[in-house]
């Protein structure tokens, strides 16, 4: 079944919830809504893509080598794979970001599947025309992925009970809401869900 929509999960990895090296304050409290998430769009047979970032040891994402974050999400190692109970499906599509020296990539639209095919080349493959997202974290990766795929055209949801933000400055995650509902994103959580 193909209704054109699809499901995205953003980085819900182990360094990004409690514990890893950048943990997202209140991480892990969205897990069991995505899987309800996962579940639904499951049962009805519409993709799911989950990005994940896959960064070198050595990257000038990393404050190490110059930018602005700690090391995190090192392809390959525990805090890089997805959090343990994210219930993704075997037929989950992976994407991979960050994965050169010096890029930060953000967005899912900069990452490629195991083919290097583009996010964007795969949902026009499997014509998706509206996206549904949550995941880590509204006010960095979920945002620009939201801003990109409205830049690409699509429609957008973003599921507001099942992501959360990093919060540098405590009012990041409500100017990020702000900027992508301003850009044309719907929000929506579980209850409304209508696919």
């Amino acid at each position: 079944m193909n209704n054109g929509k699809a499901l995205l999960i953003v980085d819900v990895q182990n360094d990004f919830c409690s514990g890893g090296a950048l943990a997202v304050p209140q991480a892990d409290i969205i897990i069991p809504v995505l899987n309800k998430y996962i579940n639904e769009f499951y049962n009805k047979r519409l993709p799911i893509f989950a990005t994940r970032d896959w960064h070198p040891l050595k990257t000038s994402h990393f404050k190490e080598f110059g930018g602005k974050w700690p090391i995190h999400c090192v392809k390959d190692t525990k805090g890089a794979q997805f959090h343990p109970d994210l219930e993704l499906p075997k037929a989950v599509c992976l994407l991979y970001k960050g994965m050169g020296p010096d890029t930060d990539c953000f967005s899912a639209f900069h990452a490629k599947n195991a083919h290097s095919m583009s996010f964007h080349s795969i949902l026009t493959l499997f014509k998706i025309s509206e996206l549904y997202v949550g995941g880590l974290a509204t006010d960095y990766c979920v945002k620009f992925s939201v801003l990109d795929a409205l830049k690409f055209n699509y429609k957008v949801n973003l599921l507001l009970d099942a992501a959360k933000a990093v919060n540098i400055e405590s009012n990041d995650s409500a100017k990020a809401i702000e900027e992508m509902v301003k850009s044309g994103v719907k929000t929506i959580t579980f209850e409304n869900l209508n696919i």
